[in-house]
């Protein structure tokens, strides 16, 4: 993909500072972070969103998504993490090649990932799960 961004740092050609790398996935410093340590997981092979990937690098992600947290927590001290992933432009999406963001978070920080909730009507939850297991493959 020659105008993505993910896939030339991959290749060498954009300088980052990486954490971790195997055959699969990179990790790397976020150049605009929300917080200190703020870490993305990229896949090596170019994925646009979740419903394009791999399943054995889907199983890696998690992992790694793990080591990398745990080592940010003992490094940083931090209070905890959040691993945020968005696909499609609708869900936030503004870089077309799969990523995950590994977000350390401290007391008092500026970060907000909020939504307002909402509420199923009674059965509603039950119906819905039910229709959308019935398309899990």
């Amino acid at each position: 993909m020659d105008n993505c961004i993910f896939c030339k740092i991959i290749a060498g050609d954009i300088p980052s500072s990486v954490i971790y790398e195997d055959e699969d996935l990179k990790v790397i410093m976020d150049i605009y972070p929300a917080a200190r340590g703020h870490a993305i997981i990229i896949t090596k092979k170019h994925f646009e969103n979740i419903f394009e990937l791999d399943d054995d690098v889907a199983k890696k992600v998690l992992i790694v998504a793990k080591k990398v947290g745990i080592a940010l927590k003992d490094e940083l001290g931090c209070g905890g993490i959040n691993l945020l992933q968005n696909n499609g432009e609708t869900a936030g999406q503004t870089v077309f090649h799969l990523h995950f963001h590994l977000i350390p978070r401290y007391d008092g920080d500026n970060v907000t990932i909020k939504w307002i909730t909402g509420k199923y009507e009674d059965g509603e939850a039950l119906e819905l799960a039910q229709r959308i297991g019935a398309r899990i493959k």
